[in-house]
Order: structure tokens, then sequence, then C-alpha cells
């Protein structure tokens, strides 16, 4: 399918399709990629998240974290 077919049936310019493929590009791989879903447990209003490592490792985010925080944590996963 050409550039602009994709562009055409999905509604965006082509512009933006190459934009994005360039961001798309630069960006590392994630060091984690497992995400599990499921039946919501009755306390995840309180949790918040969890984010479940490649390595099996878990990090617990409460729903009351300070972005910065989380950002400066995530940042260093990410090495």
């Amino acid at each position: 399918m050409s550039v602009q077919h994709f562009c055409k049936e999905k509604g965006i310019t082509e512009q933006s399709f190459y934009v994005w493929r360039k961001r798309l590009r630069k960006q590392e791989p994630a060091r984690f990629a497992l995400v599990e879903t499921g039946p919501a447990r009755q306390n995840a209003a309180q949790t918040g998240l969890e984010l479940v490592l490649v390595t099996g490792e878990r990090l617990h985010i409460g729903a009351e974290v300070d972005p910065s925080l989380l950002r400066r944590v995530l940042e260093a996963l990410r090495g």
C-alpha cells in the first residue's frame, strides 16, 4: 500500500505520516514490555498501577505518586 493511499484511508496528511515515522524510528525500544491484564482487584483504586518488568520484578505505583518522581524512576530504569 502506498503512503498516499494509507494516509487517505486513515484521514491523515502525508506530512503527518512522515513526521510520526521519523519520531517513532528515533525511539529506543522499551526495556520492559510485559503488561498483564485481567480482572480488577478490589483495591485497585488504592493501588494505582503495577509495572511488571521483563525480569519479573514488579513496581507498585500508588495513585498519589509525585509525577516528577515517577518520571525520574522511569528514566533510571531505562538506563
